[in-house]
């Protein structure tokens, strides 16, 4: 069902806004990790993202949730410039974003992916550095230590020259963040880098997104479970084609705000702990599944 244009939500919260010029090359909102204005993007006449306002301070661990069809993948390609968009700006630390791609680590979706490309995981993880090194060098050995010691830290390095196709969905995913973190970059852009995992990888993918916030990196992941938002979050995006709230995770994480989300799509059981609204009391137990197909 496509969600018609609501009420505009101002994109500023309780930190504020900054002035600055708003043209191309200018410094605009330089203490936010991201600034999005006025952003409409259209496939064909059918609006995917429409007038969104949108502020991630950096720093923080957000996550970017809303049912199907909302959008948020958009929103992610968007900021990368792989769709084109219709109107609105972007900054990235305060500059245009295809400026500050070299900032930007990425995880797509594991879909997305094409598993069966003849390459090991070891030259997977090295292609996250193809971006430094430019059209005519090529990786040498300091660049596959890099690639090495990433794969290290999310313990798949036993699994370097083993063929991609080969791994499970599991540490394909493992490997994909691995190439984000290679790059040592300052805002990551993940799209449900925790979707058809197991638990143990499940913990492990949150444990290294915690690592990053605390070295100061800031992270947006698109997530489809409500279930574990507050416990991994610190910062929520709702988004229904536009956004619907946006803040701390304390203020923004309530049932009216899953509602307006989610509409007919959610349902909700009451009085159990740690959940939004009622100082912990509702938490979200059963909804349609909000990956965007």
């Amino acid at each position: 069902m496509e969600t018609q244009p609501g009420p505009r939500q101002p994109a500023h919260g309780p930190w504020g806004r900054g002035g600055g010029a708003a043209g191309n090359g200018h410094t605009h909102e330089p203490s936010l990790a991201l600034h999005i204005e006025d952003l409409t993007v259209s496939y064909g006449y059918r609006p995917v993202l429409w007038d969104i306002d949108l502020d991630i301070p950096p720093g923080v661990l957000g996550a970017v949730v809303g049912p199907n069809g909302a959008g948020k993948s958009t929103l992610i390609k968007a900021v990368l410039g792989m769709v084109p968009i219709a109107a609105g700006h972007i900054y990235v630390f305060g500059r245009p974003h295809r400026e500050q791609l070299h900032r930007i680590g990425y995880v797509p979706q594991r879909t997305s992916v094409d598993w069966d490309f003849p390459t090991t995981a070891l030259d997977v993880v090295t292609m996250g550095l193809y971006g430094q090194l430019g059209w005519i060098r090529r990786p040498g050995r300091r660049e596959r230590q890099k690639a090495w010691e990433a794969l290290e830290q999310v313990g798949m390095e036993g699994y370097a020259d083993r063929q991609i196709s080969q791994l499970s969905g599991g540490q394909q995913q493992r490997v994909f963040l691995a190439r984000a973190l290679v790059q040592d970059a300052d805002l990551y852009l993940m799209d449900e880098p925790m979707a058809g995992v197991d638990a143990t990888t499940e913990r492990h993918i949150i444990e290294l997104l915690k690592d990053l916030r605390t070295r100061g990196k800031t992270v947006l992941v698109v997530h489809h479970d409500l279930q574990t938002v507050p416990q991994y979050f610190d910062w929520l995006v709702l988004l229904n084609v536009r956004i619907v709230a946006q803040g701390p995770m304390d203020q923004v994480y309530t049932l009216e705000n899953l509602r307006r989300t989610y509409g007919g799509q959610i349902s909700l059981l009451q009085d159990l702990p740690g959940g939004p609204g009622q100082a912990g009391q509702d938490r979200p137990a059963q909804q349609a599944d909000a990956r965007e197909e």
